[in-house]
């Protein structure tokens, strides 16, 4: 009796064992491959799974989730033989756990060799200048190659990064003195074209000012040559008009125009600035004489006389002074 309480004994112990050993608890984000004698025959997803205890056993637990993977420092060599260092991040995820487990010795190992050789690939085949300014397209070429390449292990690459590249320190130095003589040249680039827009327009505008003064010029020439024609018509219409009088035997009207001309002249004489005397000639005294046929055609006009008879002229003695001007 004794022993078959042992026998029930270890037979539970053993069926709770087995079933222990049966059933499997996969976490979210993992993938367990089972194999039976050292073969590959199913995949166990996350949740409860149970196997056959002591014939089946989990081979790989696989984490499907997207993962990252540092790229260490490394030496570059560039195509015009610059050496820079340059590192970087990948980042992959588990598409197909059979794959990743069989197909591949050292998962993490073999993406990390394959990145690193494919960043000496791309890199080494571009210039300094290239490399430095065009992380986008190195990034993309790397990112299609090690996808490709790794598309058999049952992975996805989805992005590779080039964080860091160092030059050395004197191309660093030898980049800067070369970026200062650029920004120099365009510098001056620039004052000259600013110094030659300047003179362009200082240029127009005495250009403009010179238009403008020979415009001017030329209306006042032609506003001047207007009134000179216009102040030689009426003089032509008074010696017309005087004419006509002389014709007609008015001497009250050549006396007015022998006074009018006499009567410029002294004007003209003296207004002269270096005359402090005038001496007026003895024939001054007609202007009186003038003056008083002037007299005679206004009252002919203005006068008591409505009916235009002509009176007789009144002739002044002719007299001679001298007139001290002040």
């Amino acid at each position: 009796m004794f022993g078959l309480d042992i026998a029930v004994g270890v037979f539970a112990a053993l069926v709770v064992v087995l079933l222990f050993a049966a059933i499997k608890t996969v976490p979210q984000g993992f993938n367990y491959t089972v194999e039976r004698f050292g073969k590959y025959t199913r995949t166990l997803e996350p949740g409860l799974n149970i196997i056959i205890p002591l014939f089946d056993r989990v081979g790989s637990r696989m984490n499907m989730m997207e993962q990252v993977l540092d790229v260490p420092t490394q030496v570059v060599i560039t195509r015009d033989n610059a050496s820079v260092e340059a590192d970087g991040v990948c980042f992959y995820q588990v598409l197909n756990a059979p794959k990743a487990a069989y197909q591949v010795a050292g998962l993490q190992n073999a993406i990390l060799n394959l990145t690193m050789t494919n960043i000496r690939s791309v890199m080494g085949s571009m210039d300094l200048d290239e490399l430095l300014s065009n992380r986008d397209a190195i990034n993309e070429r790397l990112l299609r190659v090690v996808d490709e390449a790794g598309s058999p292990w049952g992975i996805k690459i989805t992005r590779i990064e080039i964080k860091d590249i160092n030059p050395p320190t004197d191309l660093v130095d030898a980049m800067a003195r070369q970026m200062k003589a650029e920004r120099d040249k365009r510098a001056e680039v620039l004052e000259a074209e600013g110094e030659r827009q300047a003179q362009i327009l200082r240029a127009e505008g005495l250009k403009q000012a010179e238009i403008l003064k020979a415009e001017g010029e030329r209306e006042a020439a032609f506003r001047e040559a207007e009134a000179r024609e216009r102040l030689a018509e009426a003089e032509a219409n008074a010696t017309r008009a005087v004419s006509d009088a002389i014709a007609s035997g008015s001497t009250q009207a050549i006396n007015y125009f022998v006074a009018q001309k006499y009567t410029e002249a002294l004007q003209t004489i003296g207004s002269a600035p270096n005359q402090k005397i005038v001496m007026m000639p003895m024939e001054a005294s007609s202007l009186i004489g003038s003056l008083g046929g002037i007299g005679a055609i206004a009252k002919e006009v203005f006068g008591d006389n409505p009916s235009g008879g002509s009176s007789p002229s009144r002739t002044v003695p002719p007299t001679g002074r001298v007139t001290q001007g002040s």
